[in-house]
Protein backbone atom coordinates (compact mmCIF):
# COMPACT_ATOMS: atom_id res chain seq x y z
CA UNK A 1 0.00 0.00 0.00
CA UNK A 2 2.95 2.64 0.59
CA UNK A 3 5.50 3.82 -1.34
CA UNK A 4 8.78 2.30 -1.06
CA UNK A 5 12.32 4.63 -0.45
CA UNK A 6 13.65 3.52 -3.94
CA UNK A 7 9.98 5.03 -5.63
CA UNK A 8 10.21 7.80 -3.70
CA UNK A 9 13.65 8.59 -4.75
CA UNK A 10 12.66 8.43 -8.08
CA UNK A 11 10.01 11.39 -7.80
CA UNK A 12 10.66 14.63 -10.05
CA UNK A 13 10.74 16.91 -6.65
CA UNK A 14 13.94 14.43 -4.80
CA UNK A 15 15.41 13.71 -8.00
CA UNK A 16 16.05 17.37 -8.30
CA UNK A 17 18.49 17.13 -5.02
CA UNK A 18 20.79 14.33 -7.11
CA UNK A 19 20.34 12.02 -4.26
CA UNK A 20 23.13 9.21 -3.95
CA UNK A 21 22.73 6.13 -2.22
CA UNK A 22 26.18 5.76 0.32
CA UNK A 23 24.59 2.91 2.73
CA UNK A 24 21.90 0.00 2.56
CA UNK A 25 21.49 -0.07 -1.45
CA UNK A 26 19.78 -4.05 -0.40
CA UNK A 27 16.81 -2.56 1.32
CA UNK A 28 15.84 0.20 -0.86
CA UNK A 29 12.62 -1.63 -0.89
CA UNK A 30 11.35 -0.71 2.58
CA UNK A 31 7.52 0.22 2.50
CA UNK A 32 7.84 4.38 3.26
CA UNK A 33 4.41 5.00 5.55
CA UNK A 34 5.24 8.69 6.37
CA UNK A 35 7.81 11.56 5.95
CA UNK A 36 9.59 13.54 8.81
CA UNK A 37 11.56 16.27 9.00
CA UNK A 38 13.65 16.60 12.03
CA UNK A 39 16.92 17.93 13.46
CA UNK A 40 16.90 16.76 16.62
CA UNK A 41 19.48 13.42 17.73
CA UNK A 42 17.30 11.53 19.65
CA UNK A 43 14.19 11.94 16.99
CA UNK A 44 14.07 8.28 17.28
CA UNK A 45 11.50 8.15 20.56
CA UNK A 46 9.40 10.19 18.44
CA UNK A 47 8.68 7.71 15.53
CA UNK A 48 6.07 4.57 15.18
CA UNK A 49 8.12 3.06 12.26
CA UNK A 50 8.06 3.08 8.44
CA UNK A 51 9.71 6.82 8.48
CA UNK A 52 11.26 8.61 6.05
CA UNK A 53 13.93 11.17 7.96
CA UNK A 54 14.86 14.16 6.42
CA UNK A 55 18.03 15.99 8.21
CA UNK A 56 20.38 18.56 7.31
CA UNK A 57 22.47 16.89 9.69
CA UNK A 58 23.16 20.13 11.48
CA UNK A 59 22.57 18.60 15.09
CA UNK A 60 23.84 15.42 14.56
CA UNK A 61 26.62 13.95 17.15
CA UNK A 62 30.41 15.04 16.18
CA UNK A 63 31.69 11.48 17.89
CA UNK A 64 31.70 7.93 16.42
CA UNK A 65 29.95 6.71 19.32
CA UNK A 66 26.90 9.46 19.10
CA UNK A 67 26.77 8.45 15.48
CA UNK A 68 26.59 5.07 15.68
CA UNK A 69 23.85 5.32 18.95
CA UNK A 70 21.64 7.77 16.44
CA UNK A 71 21.78 5.09 13.48
CA UNK A 72 21.14 2.31 16.15
CA UNK A 73 18.14 4.25 17.83
CA UNK A 74 16.45 4.65 14.30
CA UNK A 75 16.98 1.09 12.88
CA UNK A 76 15.70 -0.38 16.20
CA UNK A 77 12.44 1.90 16.06
CA UNK A 78 12.04 0.80 12.18
CA UNK A 79 12.86 3.77 10.12
CA UNK A 80 12.54 3.48 6.42
CA UNK A 81 15.50 5.11 5.41
CA UNK A 82 17.82 8.66 6.66
CA UNK A 83 17.88 11.79 4.25
CA UNK A 84 20.97 14.11 4.66
CA UNK A 85 21.10 17.03 2.51
CA UNK A 86 24.40 18.71 1.89
CA UNK A 87 24.86 22.15 2.70
CA UNK A 88 24.38 23.18 6.12
CA UNK A 89 26.71 20.74 8.38
CA UNK A 90 28.36 18.38 5.60
CA UNK A 91 29.17 19.26 2.39
CA UNK A 92 31.26 16.98 0.26
CA UNK A 93 31.01 13.44 2.42
CA UNK A 94 29.25 12.14 5.58
CA UNK A 95 31.34 10.92 8.01
CA UNK A 96 32.72 7.32 8.00
CA UNK A 97 31.40 6.61 11.32
CA UNK A 98 27.37 7.75 9.90
CA UNK A 99 27.94 5.52 6.67
CA UNK A 100 29.33 2.60 8.37
CA UNK A 101 26.88 2.41 11.23
CA UNK A 102 24.34 2.72 8.72
CA UNK A 103 24.89 -0.01 6.47
CA UNK A 104 26.19 -2.25 9.63
CA UNK A 105 22.44 -2.01 10.47
CA UNK A 106 21.22 -2.16 7.03
CA UNK A 107 19.42 1.51 7.01
CA UNK A 108 19.11 3.15 3.61
CA UNK A 109 21.71 6.39 3.83
CA UNK A 110 20.84 9.00 1.45
CA UNK A 111 22.29 11.89 0.62
CA UNK A 112 21.18 14.90 -1.35
CA UNK A 113 23.71 17.33 -3.16
CA UNK A 114 21.34 19.88 -3.81
CA UNK A 115 19.40 21.94 -1.46
CA UNK A 116 15.43 21.07 -1.77
CA UNK A 117 12.40 22.28 -0.29
CA UNK A 118 11.77 19.48 2.43
CA UNK A 119 8.38 20.62 2.71
CA UNK A 120 7.57 19.73 -1.45
CA UNK A 121 8.94 16.21 -0.58
CA UNK A 122 6.89 16.00 2.70
CA UNK A 123 3.93 17.11 0.30
CA UNK A 124 4.93 14.62 -3.06
CA UNK A 125 5.18 11.59 -0.80
CA UNK A 126 2.35 12.18 1.57
CA UNK A 127 0.21 12.59 -1.67
CA UNK A 128 1.43 8.83 -2.67
CA UNK A 129 0.47 7.65 0.36
CA UNK A 130 -3.15 9.42 0.64
CA UNK A 131 -3.74 7.99 -2.55
CA UNK A 132 -2.46 4.54 -2.25
CA UNK A 133 -4.46 4.50 1.14
CA UNK A 134 -7.91 5.41 -1.21
CA UNK A 135 -6.77 2.62 -3.66
CA UNK A 136 -7.20 0.21 -0.87
CA UNK A 137 -10.57 1.32 0.34
CA UNK A 138 -11.96 1.00 -3.01
CA UNK A 139 -10.18 -2.26 -3.51
CA UNK A 140 -11.26 -3.55 -0.48
CA UNK A 141 -14.97 -2.54 -1.41
CA UNK A 142 -15.32 -4.06 -4.40
CA UNK A 143 -13.69 -6.70 -3.26
CA UNK A 144 -16.63 -7.33 -0.06
CA UNK A 145 -19.60 -5.89 -3.08
CA UNK A 146 -18.15 -8.81 -5.14
CA UNK A 147 -18.63 -11.98 -2.88
CA UNK A 148 -21.28 -10.43 -0.93
CA UNK A 149 -23.27 -10.91 -4.47
CA UNK A 150 -21.66 -14.43 -4.66
CA UNK A 151 -22.73 -15.73 -1.31
CA UNK A 152 -26.26 -13.97 -1.63
CA UNK A 153 -26.74 -16.06 -5.05
CA UNK A 154 -25.60 -18.99 -3.34
CA UNK A 155 -23.20 -19.23 -5.79
CA UNK A 156 -20.84 -22.59 -6.56
CA UNK A 157 -17.17 -23.11 -5.12
CA UNK A 158 -16.20 -23.15 -8.89
CA UNK A 159 -17.59 -19.59 -9.44
CA UNK A 160 -16.03 -18.29 -6.21
CA UNK A 161 -12.82 -19.82 -7.45
CA UNK A 162 -13.17 -18.07 -10.70
CA UNK A 163 -13.67 -14.39 -9.46
CA UNK A 164 -10.46 -14.81 -6.89
CA UNK A 165 -8.53 -15.90 -9.82
CA UNK A 166 -9.91 -13.17 -12.20
CA UNK A 167 -9.60 -10.25 -9.25
CA UNK A 168 -6.12 -11.09 -8.57
CA UNK A 169 -4.71 -12.12 -12.26
CA UNK A 170 -3.09 -15.42 -11.09
CA UNK A 171 -4.41 -18.88 -10.67
CA UNK A 172 -6.39 -20.31 -7.79
CA UNK A 173 -7.17 -23.50 -6.35
CA UNK A 174 -9.31 -25.16 -3.56
CA UNK A 175 -8.19 -28.29 -1.83
CA UNK A 176 -9.41 -30.55 0.78
CA UNK A 177 -7.28 -31.29 3.79
CA UNK A 178 -5.77 -34.19 1.92
CA UNK A 179 -4.58 -31.91 -0.68
CA UNK A 180 -7.00 -33.12 -3.73
CA UNK A 181 -7.96 -30.68 -5.68
CA UNK A 182 -11.81 -29.66 -5.22
CA UNK A 183 -12.40 -26.91 -8.13
CA UNK A 184 -9.27 -24.41 -9.87
CA UNK A 185 -8.87 -22.13 -12.43
CA UNK A 186 -5.48 -21.52 -13.69
CA UNK A 187 -5.84 -18.01 -14.32
CA UNK A 188 -4.40 -18.06 -18.17
CA UNK A 189 -1.90 -20.68 -17.07
CA UNK A 190 -1.61 -24.26 -18.38
CA UNK A 191 -3.52 -26.58 -16.49
CA UNK A 192 -1.57 -29.95 -16.51
CA UNK A 193 1.40 -27.91 -15.28
CA UNK A 194 -0.69 -25.74 -12.37
CA UNK A 195 -1.88 -29.46 -10.89
CA UNK A 196 1.25 -31.60 -11.53
CA UNK A 197 2.04 -33.51 -8.88
CA UNK A 198 -0.44 -31.08 -6.41
CA UNK A 199 -0.91 -32.89 -3.63
CA UNK A 200 3.22 -33.43 -2.48
CA UNK A 201 3.77 -29.72 -3.99
CA UNK A 202 1.03 -28.76 -1.67
CA UNK A 203 2.07 -30.75 1.52
CA UNK A 204 5.41 -28.92 1.25
CA UNK A 205 3.41 -25.28 1.80
CA UNK A 206 2.62 -24.47 5.43
CA UNK A 207 2.58 -21.22 6.69
CA UNK A 208 2.33 -20.46 10.03
CA UNK A 209 -1.67 -19.12 11.14
CA UNK A 210 -4.89 -19.33 9.13
CA UNK A 211 -3.59 -17.21 6.59
CA UNK A 212 0.12 -17.01 5.86
CA UNK A 213 2.22 -16.20 2.43
CA UNK A 214 5.24 -18.96 1.33
CA UNK A 215 8.37 -16.95 0.26
CA UNK A 216 9.81 -20.32 -1.20
CA UNK A 217 6.84 -20.51 -3.70
CA UNK A 218 5.08 -17.65 -3.25
CA UNK A 219 1.88 -19.27 -2.40
CA UNK A 220 -1.00 -17.25 -0.11
CA UNK A 221 -2.65 -20.04 1.43
CA UNK A 222 -5.82 -19.80 3.74
CA UNK A 223 -8.10 -22.18 5.62
CA UNK A 224 -11.26 -22.79 4.36
CA UNK A 225 -14.05 -23.88 7.45
CA UNK A 226 -16.99 -22.40 9.37
CA UNK A 227 -17.85 -22.71 13.17
CA UNK A 228 -14.20 -23.87 13.52
CA UNK A 229 -14.39 -26.82 11.38
CA UNK A 230 -11.90 -26.33 8.66
CA UNK A 231 -12.21 -28.35 5.48
CA UNK A 232 -10.58 -26.99 2.99
CA UNK A 233 -7.65 -24.78 1.92
CA UNK A 234 -7.59 -21.55 -0.70
CA UNK A 235 -4.42 -21.14 -2.50
CA UNK A 236 -3.43 -18.38 -4.80
CA UNK A 237 -0.05 -19.52 -6.99
CA UNK A 238 1.96 -16.37 -6.73
CA UNK A 239 0.84 -13.09 -7.31
CA UNK A 240 1.28 -10.90 -10.58
CA UNK A 241 4.57 -8.55 -11.48
CA UNK A 242 2.46 -5.32 -11.34
CA UNK A 243 1.01 -6.00 -7.54
CA UNK A 244 4.95 -6.25 -6.35
CA UNK A 245 6.33 -2.92 -7.56
CA UNK A 246 5.97 -1.50 -4.36
CA UNK A 247 6.64 -4.16 -2.34
CA UNK A 248 8.96 -6.62 -1.21
CA UNK A 249 8.97 -9.90 -3.49
CA UNK A 250 8.77 -11.74 -0.32
CA UNK A 251 5.54 -11.10 0.78
CA UNK A 252 1.92 -11.00 -0.26
CA UNK A 253 0.41 -7.92 -0.89
CA UNK A 254 -2.72 -6.94 1.45
CA UNK A 255 -5.06 -6.76 -1.37
CA UNK A 256 -4.46 -10.23 -1.99
CA UNK A 257 -4.33 -11.51 1.61
CA UNK A 258 -7.87 -9.68 1.80
CA UNK A 259 -9.38 -11.06 -1.69
CA UNK A 260 -8.20 -14.74 -0.71
CA UNK A 261 -9.91 -14.53 3.07
CA UNK A 262 -13.04 -12.83 1.86
CA UNK A 263 -13.42 -15.82 -0.98
CA UNK A 264 -12.88 -18.35 1.54
CA UNK A 265 -15.85 -16.85 4.31
CA UNK A 266 -17.99 -17.17 1.06
CA UNK A 267 -17.35 -20.90 0.60
CA UNK A 268 -17.54 -21.44 4.17
CA UNK A 269 -21.00 -19.91 4.12
CA UNK A 270 -22.10 -21.32 0.89
CA UNK A 271 -21.55 -24.76 2.64
CA UNK A 272 -23.54 -23.87 5.19
CA UNK A 273 -26.53 -22.98 3.16
CA UNK A 274 -29.36 -25.64 2.30
CA UNK A 275 -31.30 -24.74 -1.09
CA UNK A 276 -34.01 -27.04 -1.93
CA UNK A 277 -37.33 -26.79 -2.83
CA UNK A 278 -40.13 -29.41 -2.42
CA UNK A 279 -44.00 -30.11 -1.13
CA UNK A 280 -44.93 -29.11 1.91
CA UNK A 281 -46.18 -32.34 3.28
CA UNK A 282 -42.21 -33.40 2.31
CA UNK A 283 -40.71 -30.56 3.63
CA UNK A 284 -42.65 -31.45 7.10
CA UNK A 285 -41.28 -35.05 6.59
CA UNK A 286 -37.51 -33.75 5.65
CA UNK A 287 -38.01 -31.76 9.31
CA UNK A 288 -38.74 -34.53 11.63
CA UNK A 289 -35.75 -36.47 9.42
CA UNK A 290 -33.59 -33.93 9.76
CA UNK A 291 -34.22 -33.25 13.69
CA UNK A 292 -33.63 -37.18 14.43
CA UNK A 293 -29.94 -36.99 12.58
CA UNK A 294 -29.22 -33.40 14.21
CA UNK A 295 -30.85 -34.18 17.64
CA UNK A 296 -32.45 -30.72 16.97
CA UNK A 297 -36.07 -32.41 18.46
CA UNK A 298 -36.48 -34.37 21.32
CA UNK A 299 -37.57 -38.01 21.36
CA UNK A 300 -41.29 -36.58 22.41
CA UNK A 301 -41.24 -34.26 20.02
CA UNK A 302 -40.27 -36.36 16.81
CA UNK A 303 -43.16 -38.89 18.09
CA UNK A 304 -46.15 -36.34 18.48
CA UNK A 305 -45.23 -35.04 14.62
CA UNK A 306 -44.85 -38.55 13.35
CA UNK A 307 -48.24 -39.41 15.16
CA UNK A 308 -49.33 -36.42 14.04
CA UNK A 309 -48.68 -36.62 10.14
CA UNK A 310 -50.07 -39.99 10.37
CA UNK A 311 -46.94 -42.03 10.57
CA UNK A 312 -46.47 -43.45 14.67
CA UNK A 313 -43.20 -44.46 15.73
CA UNK A 314 -43.90 -45.59 18.85
CA UNK A 315 -43.90 -49.49 19.84
CA UNK A 316 -43.27 -49.98 16.79
CA UNK A 317 -40.06 -51.78 14.77
CA UNK A 318 -37.80 -48.59 13.09
CA UNK A 319 -35.48 -49.14 9.54
CA UNK A 320 -33.57 -46.25 8.10
CA UNK A 321 -33.52 -46.32 4.42
CA UNK A 322 -31.70 -44.11 2.00
CA UNK A 323 -31.74 -43.94 -1.82
CA UNK A 324 -29.32 -42.41 -4.19
CA UNK A 325 -29.20 -42.35 -7.75
CA UNK A 326 -26.00 -43.09 -9.58
CA UNK A 327 -25.27 -40.67 -12.52
CA UNK A 328 -22.42 -39.87 -14.97
CA UNK A 329 -22.08 -36.13 -14.83
CA UNK A 330 -23.51 -33.57 -12.27
CA UNK A 331 -26.44 -31.71 -12.88
CA UNK A 332 -26.86 -27.69 -12.91
CA UNK A 333 -28.27 -26.61 -9.61
CA UNK A 334 -31.77 -25.79 -10.49
CA UNK A 335 -32.01 -29.32 -12.49
CA UNK A 336 -30.13 -31.01 -9.23
CA UNK A 337 -33.15 -29.49 -6.80
CA UNK A 338 -36.05 -30.65 -9.80
CA UNK A 339 -34.38 -34.47 -9.76
CA UNK A 340 -34.11 -34.77 -5.98
CA UNK A 341 -37.86 -32.99 -5.63
CA UNK A 342 -39.30 -35.68 -8.05
CA UNK A 343 -36.57 -38.39 -6.47
CA UNK A 344 -38.32 -37.86 -3.59
CA UNK A 345 -41.88 -38.02 -4.75
CA UNK A 346 -41.27 -41.35 -6.34
CA UNK A 347 -40.23 -42.90 -3.32
CA UNK A 348 -42.96 -41.49 -1.57
CA UNK A 349 -45.71 -43.30 -4.05
CA UNK A 350 -43.45 -46.71 -3.82
CA UNK A 351 -44.19 -46.24 -0.22
CA UNK A 352 -47.99 -45.55 -0.86
CA UNK A 353 -48.14 -48.35 -3.31
CA UNK A 354 -46.61 -51.12 -0.68
CA UNK A 355 -48.94 -49.63 2.10
CA UNK A 356 -45.91 -49.00 4.27
CA UNK A 357 -45.78 -46.36 6.85
CA UNK A 358 -42.64 -44.27 6.49
CA UNK A 359 -41.76 -40.67 6.90
CA UNK A 360 -39.64 -39.43 3.57
CA UNK A 361 -37.83 -36.46 2.65
CA UNK A 362 -34.73 -35.19 0.83
CA UNK A 363 -31.41 -36.21 3.44
CA UNK A 364 -29.18 -33.43 1.50
CA UNK A 365 -28.68 -32.18 -2.24
CA UNK A 366 -28.65 -35.95 -3.31
CA UNK A 367 -29.89 -38.56 -1.13
CA UNK A 368 -33.70 -39.23 0.28
CA UNK A 369 -34.12 -40.98 3.79
CA UNK A 370 -37.50 -43.33 4.99
CA UNK A 371 -37.86 -44.21 8.70
CA UNK A 372 -39.92 -47.54 7.98
CA UNK A 373 -42.37 -47.85 10.49
CA UNK A 374 -43.34 -51.58 10.75
CA UNK A 375 -46.00 -53.19 12.42
CA UNK A 376 -45.65 -56.33 14.87
CA UNK A 377 -47.01 -58.62 11.81
CA UNK A 378 -45.14 -57.33 9.60
CA UNK A 379 -42.27 -59.00 7.38
CA UNK A 380 -39.03 -57.12 7.20
CA UNK A 381 -37.41 -58.62 4.33
CA UNK A 382 -40.40 -58.09 2.66
CA UNK A 383 -41.51 -55.09 3.45
CA UNK A 384 -38.34 -53.88 2.06
CA UNK A 385 -38.23 -55.79 -1.02
CA UNK A 386 -41.92 -54.62 -2.04
CA UNK A 387 -40.71 -51.51 -1.94
CA UNK A 388 -37.22 -51.58 -3.88
CA UNK A 389 -39.29 -53.67 -6.76
CA UNK A 390 -41.78 -50.62 -6.87
CA UNK A 391 -38.87 -48.01 -6.58
CA UNK A 392 -37.13 -49.43 -9.68
CA UNK A 393 -40.52 -50.17 -11.41
CA UNK A 394 -41.46 -46.47 -11.28
CA UNK A 395 -38.08 -44.91 -12.03
CA UNK A 396 -38.05 -47.05 -15.06
CA UNK A 397 -41.05 -46.15 -16.26
CA UNK A 398 -39.79 -42.04 -15.44
CA UNK A 399 -36.74 -43.18 -17.50
CA UNK A 400 -34.82 -43.16 -14.83
CA UNK A 401 -31.26 -45.04 -13.49
CA UNK A 402 -31.88 -47.66 -10.98
CA UNK A 403 -31.14 -46.38 -7.55
CA UNK A 404 -28.88 -47.49 -4.82
CA UNK A 405 -31.16 -48.53 -2.03
CA UNK A 406 -29.36 -49.04 1.65
CA UNK A 407 -30.78 -50.37 4.49
CA UNK A 408 -29.54 -49.31 8.43
CA UNK A 409 -30.20 -52.04 11.56
CA UNK A 410 -34.19 -52.32 12.40
CA UNK A 411 -34.34 -50.45 16.23
CA UNK A 412 -37.43 -50.68 18.35
CA UNK A 413 -37.28 -47.35 20.19
CA UNK A 414 -37.72 -43.97 18.88
CA UNK A 415 -34.46 -42.52 20.72
CA UNK A 416 -32.52 -44.89 18.37
CA UNK A 417 -34.31 -43.81 14.94
CA UNK A 418 -30.96 -42.06 14.39
CA UNK A 419 -28.70 -44.48 14.62
CA UNK A 420 -30.72 -46.50 11.59
CA UNK A 421 -30.57 -43.68 9.44
CA UNK A 422 -27.01 -42.83 9.96
CA UNK A 423 -25.97 -46.63 9.35
CA UNK A 424 -28.28 -46.94 6.04
CA UNK A 425 -26.82 -43.13 4.87
CA UNK A 426 -23.11 -44.92 5.53
CA UNK A 427 -23.95 -47.97 3.33
CA UNK A 428 -25.44 -45.57 0.32
CA UNK A 429 -22.91 -43.57 -0.06
CA UNK A 430 -20.24 -46.60 0.29
CA UNK A 431 -22.13 -48.58 -2.17
CA UNK A 432 -22.74 -45.56 -4.45
CA UNK A 433 -18.98 -45.77 -5.30
CA UNK A 434 -17.77 -49.09 -4.01
CA UNK A 435 -20.93 -51.57 -5.14
CA UNK A 436 -20.05 -55.22 -3.90
CA UNK A 437 -19.53 -57.24 -6.81
CA UNK A 438 -22.86 -59.62 -8.20
CA UNK A 439 -24.39 -61.52 -6.18
CA UNK A 440 -22.52 -59.99 -2.80
CA UNK A 441 -26.17 -59.76 -1.75
CA UNK A 442 -28.87 -61.62 -1.02
CA UNK A 443 -31.64 -59.09 -1.52
CA UNK A 444 -32.73 -55.73 -3.77
CA UNK A 445 -30.85 -53.64 -1.35
CA UNK A 446 -27.72 -53.38 0.76
CA UNK A 447 -26.67 -53.77 4.23
CA UNK A 448 -23.45 -52.98 6.28
CA UNK A 449 -21.35 -56.67 5.90
CA UNK A 450 -22.17 -56.07 2.02
CA UNK A 451 -19.69 -52.47 2.14
CA UNK A 452 -17.57 -53.70 5.16
CA UNK A 453 -14.71 -51.31 6.27
CA UNK A 454 -13.49 -50.27 2.92
CA UNK A 455 -16.95 -48.81 2.13
CA UNK A 456 -17.13 -47.24 4.85
CA UNK A 457 -14.37 -45.24 5.18
CA UNK A 458 -15.10 -44.55 1.52
CA UNK A 459 -17.99 -42.86 2.42
CA UNK A 460 -16.11 -40.78 5.54
CA UNK A 461 -13.52 -39.64 2.68
CA UNK A 462 -14.70 -35.75 2.72
CA UNK A 463 -15.05 -35.94 6.59
CA UNK A 464 -12.43 -33.78 7.77
CA UNK A 465 -11.78 -35.85 10.75
CA UNK A 466 -11.20 -38.77 8.82
CA UNK A 467 -8.53 -36.58 6.78
CA UNK A 468 -6.99 -35.36 9.85
CA UNK A 469 -6.59 -38.76 11.05
CA UNK A 470 -5.23 -39.45 7.96
CA UNK A 471 -2.51 -36.83 8.18
CA UNK A 472 -1.84 -37.40 11.69
CA UNK A 473 -0.99 -41.39 11.34
CA UNK A 474 0.24 -40.65 7.70
CA UNK A 475 1.22 -37.20 7.07
CA UNK A 476 4.52 -37.22 8.20
CA UNK A 477 5.97 -40.08 6.14
CA UNK A 478 4.01 -38.74 3.19
CA UNK A 479 5.52 -35.73 3.50
CA UNK A 480 9.25 -37.16 3.73
CA UNK A 481 8.41 -39.39 0.50
CA UNK A 482 7.79 -36.03 -1.40
CA UNK A 483 10.75 -34.69 -0.04
CA UNK A 484 12.95 -36.86 -0.54
CA UNK A 485 11.69 -39.19 -3.76
CA UNK A 486 11.47 -42.46 -1.90
CA UNK A 487 8.91 -44.76 -1.56
CA UNK A 488 8.34 -45.21 2.21
CA UNK A 489 4.64 -45.43 1.82
CA UNK A 490 4.50 -48.08 -0.51
CA UNK A 491 6.88 -49.87 1.75
CA UNK A 492 4.98 -49.41 4.57
CA UNK A 493 1.37 -50.78 2.43
CA UNK A 494 3.09 -53.87 1.32
CA UNK A 495 4.14 -54.72 4.94
CA UNK A 496 0.90 -54.44 6.27
CA UNK A 497 -0.56 -56.28 3.25
CA UNK A 498 1.28 -59.02 3.84
CA UNK A 499 -0.10 -59.36 7.39
CA UNK A 500 3.12 -57.79 9.26
CA UNK A 501 5.22 -60.93 7.77
CA UNK A 502 8.42 -59.77 7.14
CA UNK A 503 9.90 -61.83 4.99
CA UNK A 504 6.86 -62.51 2.72
CA UNK A 505 6.85 -58.25 2.51
CA UNK A 506 10.49 -58.43 1.54
CA UNK A 507 9.82 -60.98 -1.37
CA UNK A 508 6.71 -59.02 -2.24
CA UNK A 509 8.64 -56.09 -2.49
CA UNK A 510 11.21 -57.38 -4.42
CA UNK A 511 13.88 -56.21 -1.93
CA UNK A 512 16.11 -58.09 -0.54
CA UNK A 513 15.62 -58.48 3.30
CA UNK A 514 18.04 -56.45 4.83
CA UNK A 515 17.51 -53.86 2.28
CA UNK A 516 13.58 -54.45 3.34
CA UNK A 517 14.26 -54.05 7.08
CA UNK A 518 16.35 -50.92 6.78
CA UNK A 519 13.18 -49.00 4.57
CA UNK A 520 10.63 -50.18 7.42
CA UNK A 521 13.72 -49.22 10.34
CA UNK A 522 12.97 -45.44 8.67
CA UNK A 523 9.25 -45.85 8.66
CA UNK A 524 9.26 -46.12 12.43
CA UNK A 525 12.00 -42.84 12.57
CA UNK A 526 9.68 -40.94 10.51
CA UNK A 527 6.47 -42.11 11.73
CA UNK A 528 7.76 -42.15 15.24
CA UNK A 529 5.97 -45.87 15.90
CA UNK A 530 7.16 -49.47 16.77
CA UNK A 531 5.52 -51.69 13.92
CA UNK A 532 6.15 -54.68 16.18
CA UNK A 533 2.55 -53.70 18.66
CA UNK A 534 -0.38 -54.67 16.80
CA UNK A 535 -2.20 -51.99 17.42
CA UNK A 536 0.15 -49.14 15.94
CA UNK A 537 -0.13 -51.22 12.53
CA UNK A 538 -3.46 -51.41 13.15
CA UNK A 539 -3.63 -48.01 13.30
CA UNK A 540 -1.78 -47.29 10.61
CA UNK A 541 -3.54 -50.06 8.74
CA UNK A 542 -7.17 -47.92 8.84
CA UNK A 543 -5.17 -44.61 7.79
CA UNK A 544 -3.70 -46.47 4.70
CA UNK A 545 -7.20 -47.66 3.52
CA UNK A 546 -8.57 -44.20 4.85
CA UNK A 547 -5.87 -42.35 2.32
CA UNK A 548 -7.28 -44.90 -0.40
CA UNK A 549 -10.61 -43.64 -0.22
CA UNK A 550 -9.84 -40.18 0.00
CA UNK A 551 -7.59 -39.90 -3.05
CA UNK A 552 -9.90 -42.32 -5.13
Amino acid sequence: MFPTVARVLDLDVVSRGLPEVVAGKEHLERPVRWVHVSELPDVAGMLQGGELILTTGIALPGDRDGLANYVRDLAEVGVAGLVVEFGRRYFDNLPRALVHAAEQRGLPLIVLRRELRFVAVTEAVHALVVNAQLEELRSSEEIHQTFNELAVEGAEPVEVVQQVSRMAGAPVVLENLSHQVLAYDTGGQNAQVLLAGWEPRSRGVRPAGRTGHDPRTGWLVTQVGARGHDWGRLVLIGAPSSARQDAAPATASHRHTMLLERAAATLALNRLLVRDRESLERQTHRTLLSGILTHALTVSDVALRASALGVPLEGRRLVGVVLRQRRGTAPAALEAQARLRDFTETAAAAVREKRLTALVGALDDEAVGLLVSLGPRDDEHTALEGFASSLRRLLLEAEEPEPVVAVGSSVGAVRDARRTLVEATQVADAALHDAPASGARSASYYRLPDVRLRGLLHLLRDDARLQTYVERELGPLLAYDAEHNSQLIQMLRVYLEQGRNKSAAADAAHLSRPSFYDRLHKVERVLGVDLDQVESCLSLHVAMLALDAVRR
